[in-house]
């Protein structure tokens, strides 16, 4: 319901001011100029303690110096001759300016008293009011239009832009906003902090002031009970019911908050204010900004709030629209808001903007807005209901999305609008590799939304608002009728090609959409989860694999990808910022394949643990921003991303009312941390999945400040490298690093995670015998052919320093420093690891693709010999898969691939998982010691069953390492899969005798600790998923690649259950064999035949 509101001020307090402003005037001698006007002056009601020097230039924010002449300069105007005719000449100029810079103060005086609205002389002090009239006056002798800008530096850094402009025309306020500078792209970006916007009642002129800076708030308890007196006095009254319903103004006072509007609370509330919003706030004013305030302080919301006021007595529409907006750029909710209510035929007649600290939140904004309707437009509570549900989404649309129903097609709305510029970002991945240019990202959404087709797109939004409406449900049957009918009518209307095909694929998105958010009312992004089979193209390879899940998320500067291989998956969250608008295109075009192809490393990777493999992929759009607007963009794109993924996966009330399901089944996802993601994110993450109902909060985003285990610090990713380094040695090199030297170079500078820790643990497990003749990073390279010396090494490691700090006086002969600052230091370190000989190399940093199929023969010597016959890699993708077969078959270099080498991150990332579900944090974190000495065993373990298996099926088989890596992987996928499907038909009982399997994989003392409490805290999908996962490895492991392989697939499930009760009967008999009496020798023979086939044996399968 809408409230009818009465003015703020009574003509009496309009007059009593205007009298105040006219006896100053009287007693006050006034000198304007056009150009530039100087003033030191006291502040009232705004900044009282403040001083400050004014500058005032005519359209211009750029203050200019006024030169004095000395009297001796010579004029044209001057009879040099006769001074004392210069001087009276001079005196007589000065008498008319004076006096007709007078007529025209008293014509003005008057006029500004009666025109500007009581709450101008209320709100604005009489400074401001002063330099304002002397301004207009400087305006009106000139004659000149109304147009004018000042700019005011106050003492405390803080600056003040005045905007005086002729009329009060809807839009106006809007151009002004848009001339504002400081916007986050400056890199002078100062935050703007307060807001006031007046029209002259007779709408000759507005009048605007924007402050820019921070007030600084320093405010004790005993000054906000002092300057906010008013606002306790009447909160006082309010709970104590002495108020009338009504104040003098008849408008109704706020409902008694006993809580929110105790004392102390508001005391609290007004400390987190600044001054001069306290002192100008009327109170009934702030008690209701306190409550919208609090239902946003915290978040990233959004409140609203409208009611009726008659103005001044008049009796027109007018409305009082209040916004609290959570960590959000005033700037640009300011300029959002007012584009938004100029869209909807409203017209801003007074506004003011305060910012409100937050705590660690950031800050609130809270916008107040006095407006009427124009153009016809109606304050009816429809009007209302959609003004408010834009009003929330505003701060969080795409610019494109924004300048389409802003400004090229407003008749859209804004929910047409964010579907069709979502489905235009869908289809530049797929699209583009069809035809780059045609189908550029740019190029789709100005097709779909010309003038000639923007009817058929906003007819496919429809559709897709028709089939996700959760009030009125959409058969498949209807949803094919329907899409029908649209592909005739642009089959028909529309000729142009490309058009019609994009038209067509939009349709298409709706046919392979199963979930979205489009109905929720207080999301932060759109979210489409999308059948991966609408990404695929018939460019794609046959045997690509189709993901199980995809997400889409499309938000304010960003678009975001989460791909995932299984229904239960985890993986990394990566942000990327092209530095320029060009990469940025590029980056689109390829976004959805960088994250499908991240995601499908992590599925190799992932085989030995409960999740299968996923990434996510956020595209931020910064460019040419600040550092710190980069910063916050970068920050709002991770919280809109992630909100989105949890808008479609948690089961909540408000998510069964809002979002049409036709999935049909509860997802379950993990993140993890990943280029550009910071701590603040992951705590934000895991805050906000509580907050949300996220079955197993704590769990949804690994490498926790706390709870978590810092991969750094414990050197997880290389004690599983080390392993592989181990076996390779003995298997390719017949070098046992223990007891004999072996050389190794490495990329990847002692301060990173992986290079730093891969040599701590070679001079722990190997001392001296390890020789590391080479190590490059970004800064530099450090070679000597008899190996670097180890105590260097270890300091610059400890110091967390790169390479470029190494020693030069602890070199051997023949050893040397490069550094990056001169040509051929750059040409040194990158050529490193391709130049310097060693048995083994191990990428443990560096660039994507650095050995690729255009440059792979640098790495052999002249004679066609690898300079070195084994890689590790400890970094990702660091050789391409062409590269890495070209080494192997033109140069026999063995090298293991990255999905097996540096896997032990991802295991440990999902302990994380498990004991975010089974052990609260004090839990793990008193017994956090024991557990990471476990998780580094089975790390250990996890690798070196690989490893052995890896080598075996090589020198068993033939054929590629890598490609065996990939076939290892696949072959515990595979089994993984037909076991998940198979145990999901077993019954309760059966089930919980296959527990034991996912106990076996947990460190022991998280086992010890919770395990009796799996069922009430792991989710009942985890654990098939677990019990899958660990029996299938331990099958291949065991029995190799060729014995899964060999099996039909609709037999593998019910082989791997009985080959585990195989297991169990071996494993009696050999506690058998153990008792008997026989020789030692024949003894460990027959118990070594036994393990190594005798389950296989007894299952008769070969």
């Amino acid at each position: 319901m809408i409230l009818r509101l009465s003015t703020l001020a009574g003509k009496s307090r309009q007059n009593a001011s205007k009298k105040l402003l006219q006896n100053q005037h009287q007693t006050t001698t006034t000198t304007t100029t056009t150009t530039t006007t100087t003033t030191t002056r006291t502040f009232s009601s705004l900044d009282d303690r403040l001083h400050r020097s004014h500058s005032t230039s005519p359209n211009s924010f750029s203050s200019s110096s006024s030169s004095q002449s000395s009297s001796a300069d010579f004029r044209s105007w001057q009879a040099s001759h006769n001074i004392d005719i210069q001087r009276v000449t001079q005196t007589a100029m000065v008498h008319e300016l004076t006096q007709q810079q007078t007529r025209s103060i008293e014509k003005v005086v008057p006029w500004f008293l009666e025109t500007m609205p009581a709450p101008y002389f209320r709100q604005v002090p009489e400074s401001f009011r002063l330099d304002h009239i002397k301004a207009i006056s400087a305006i009106k002798d000139a004659n000149m239009d109304m147009h004018m800008n000042l700019k005011t530096h106050l003492p405390d850094g803080r600056q003040v832009l005045t905007f005086i402009r002729p009329g009060t025309m809807p839009g106006l306020l809007l151009q002004m906003i848009k001339e504002l500078p400081y916007d986050e792209r400056s890199d002078e970006y100062m935050p703007l902090s307060r807001v006031q916007i007046y029209s002259a009642e007779d709408d000759s002129m507005s009048l605007n002031l924007f402050v820019y800076g921070e007030e600084a708030k320093q405010l004790t308890e005993a000054d906000v009970t002092m300057t906010g007196s008013h606002i306790l006095e009447y909160a006082q009254q309010l709970q104590e019911e002495t108020l009338p319903p009504t104040d003098e103004y008849g408008r109704p006072n706020p409902t008694p908050n006993a809580n929110l509007f105790s004392r102390d609370r508001l005391i609290q509330h007004m400390e987190k204010c600044s001054e001069s919003y306290i002192i100008r706030s009327d109170p009934r004013r702030f008690l209701s900004q306190f409550e919208l305030f609090e239902r946003v302080s915290g978040s990233d919301n959004v409140s609203v709030s409208i009611e009726d006021s008659f103005l001044d007595g008049n009796n027109e529409e007018h409305y009082w629209i209040d916004i609290a907006l959570a960590n959000t750029l005033p700037h640009f909710a300011l300029e959002q808001t007012t584009q938004l209510l100029y869209l909807h035929s409203f017209d801003v007649l007074r506004a003011h903007l305060d910012n409100v600290t937050d705590g660690d939140n950031g800050t609130v904004t809270l916008l107040r807005m006095l407006v009427t309707p124009t153009n016809g437009a109606r304050g009816d509570e429809s009007t209302f209901n959609l003004l408010k549900q834009e009003l929330k989404r505003s701060k969080w649309l795409a610019p494109t999305t924004m300048e389409l129903v802003y400004e090229k097609q407003p008749w859209l709305g804004v929910r047409r609008g964010e579907i069709i510029t979502a489905m235009c970002t869908i289809m530049h991945p797929v699209m583009s590799k069809q035809n780059a240019i045609a189908f550029s990202k740019g190029n789709i959404l100005e097709t779909v939304t010309k003038d000639r087709y923007v009817n058929h797109a906003a007819a496919i939004a429809d559709l897709f608002l028709d089939r996700f409406d959760p009030k009125d449900l959409m058969s498949d049957e209807e949803l094919r009728v329907r899409s029908e009918a649209l592909m005739a009518v642009i089959d028909n209307e529309v000729e142009d090609t490309p058009a019609q095909e994009l038209l067509i694929k939009m349709i298409e998105i709706i046919k392979y959409t199963l979930k979205t958010n489009i109905y929720m009312n207080n999301r932060y992004a759109l979210g489409l989860r999308l059948d991966p089979k609408i990404m695929a193209t018939e460019v794609d390879s046959p045997s690509r694999e189709t993901p199980y899940g995809v997400i889409f998320s499309h938000g304010r500067r960003f678009d975001g990808y989460h791909v995932r291989f299984r229904d239960i998956a985890r993986g990394g969250m990566r942000l990327v910022t092209p530095a320029s608008s060009e990469q940025f295109s590029l980056e689109s075009a390829h976004q959805y394949d960088e994250c499908y192809g991240l995601a499908y490393a992590q599925q190799l990777k992932n085989k030995d643990i409960p999740e299968g493999g996923s990434k996510a992929v956020v595209l931020i759009d910064t460019v040419g921003m600040s550092s710190s607007g980069r910063d916050f963009v970068m920050r709002k794109a991770v919280k809109a991303f992630v909100d989105t993924i949890l808008d479609l996966v948690v089961d909540t009330e408000e998510t069964r009312e809002e979002i049409v399901d036709f999935v049909g089944k509860k997802e379950v996802l993990y993140l993890g941390p990943d280029e550009q993601v910071i701590p603040e994110d992951i705590d934000w993450v895991i805050k906000r999945a509580t907050q949300r109902g996220y079955d197993t909060p704590a769990a949804f985003m690994s490498s926790k400040p706390r709870a978590g285990i810092n991969h750094k610090e414990y050197g997880v990713t290389s004690e599983g490298v080390n392993v592989y380094l181990d076996v390779a040695l003995q298997h390719v090199l017949k070098i046992d690093p223990k007891k004999e030297s072996f050389t190794v170079k490495i990329t990847g500078g002692p301060d990173g995670d992986v290079a730093g820790n891969e040599l701590k643990i070679l001079f722990r497990e190997y001392g001296e015998n390890a020789k590391v003749v080479g190590i490059a990073d970004g800064t530099g390279c450090a070679e000597d052919p008899n190996g670097l010396n180890w105590e260097e090494m270890l300091r610059l490691v400890e110091n967390n320093l790169p390479i470029d700090h190494f020693n030069p006086s602890t070199l051997g002969e023949g050893g040397a420093v490069h550094k990056v600052d001169t040509e051929a230091g750059v040409k040194a370190r990158n050529s490193m690891h391709n130049r310097v000989q060693a048995d083994a190399f191990i990428p443990a940093g560096g660039r994507p693709n650095t050995i690729n199929v255009q440059n792979y023969n640098h790495f052999l010597n002249a004679d066609g010999t690898p300079s070195s016959p084994l890689i590790v890699e400890g970094a990702n993708l660091f050789v391409t898969d062409e590269a890495r077969q070209l080494l192997f078959e033109e140069a026999g270099v063995i090298i293991v691939k990255d999905s097996s080498a540096n896997k032990a991150g991802v295991i440990t990332s999902s302990y994380e998982i498990c004991a975010a579900m089974l052990l609260s944090e004090e839990e793990f974190f008193e017994n956090k010691a024991q557990i990471v000495s476990e998780v580094l065993d089975k790390l250990h373990e996890y690798a070196r069953m690989e490893a052995e298996l890896l080598f075996r099926e090589f020198e068993n088989y033939g054929g590629s390492l890598p490609q065996l890596s990939k076939v290892v992987s696949g072959a515990v996928n595979a089994a993984t899969d037909a076991l998940t499907i198979a145990l999901e038909t077993f019954s309760e009982e059966d089930r919980e005798k296959l527990l034991p399997l996912f106990r076996a994989h947990l460190p022991k003392t998280m086992a010890d600790l919770s395990f009796d409490q799996v069922h009430e805290r792991v989710p009942s999908q985890y654990i098939t998923n677990a019990v899958a996962s660990c029996l299938a490895s331990r099958l291949v492991y065991k029995e190799g690649t060729k014995f899964v392989e060999t099996l039909p697939q609709d037999k593998l499930a019910d082989v791997a259950l009985r080959y585990l009760e195989a297991e169990h009967e071996i494993a009696l008999l050999k506690d058998a064999l153990e008792g008997t009496e026989m020789p030692e020798k024949e003894k460990e023979t027959i118990l070594k035949l036994l393990d190594a086939g005798g389950a296989r044996t007894t299952l008769g399968v070969f």
